[in-house]
């Protein structure tokens, strides 16, 4: 099927819904209908993701990790100058 940008402007919803269920669509461009791009569906790949317990054993945060950190690195997290500035005299 093929369908103007105007036409596809109006009735993208259809044109997306007829691309999902296997038909060719192609937009077209201009007075003399140059096809333009072809409307395909995506298939979505799916990641079988990381397994539970992957690193078990090999990280060690230790006690320290729980700590509140320094008041100056603090500070730098978040974005603000370690030491305060000086403003200039007039």
């Amino acid at each position: 099927m093929e369908a103007t940008m105007h036409e596809a402007k109006t009735n993208l919803s259809k044109l997306v819904a007829r691309a999902l269920a296997g038909e060719d669509v192609i937009l077209t461009h201009g007075k003399k209908r140059i096809p333009a791009v072809k409307l395909v569906p995506v298939t979505a790949k799916r990641s079988q993701g990381r397994p539970i317990g992957l690193y078990k054993g090999q990280i060690d945060l230790g006690p320290s990790f729980f700590e509140p950190l320094p008041e100056e690195e603090l500070r730098r997290w978040e974005g603000s100058p370690t030491k305060p500035r000086r403003r200039k005299r007039p």
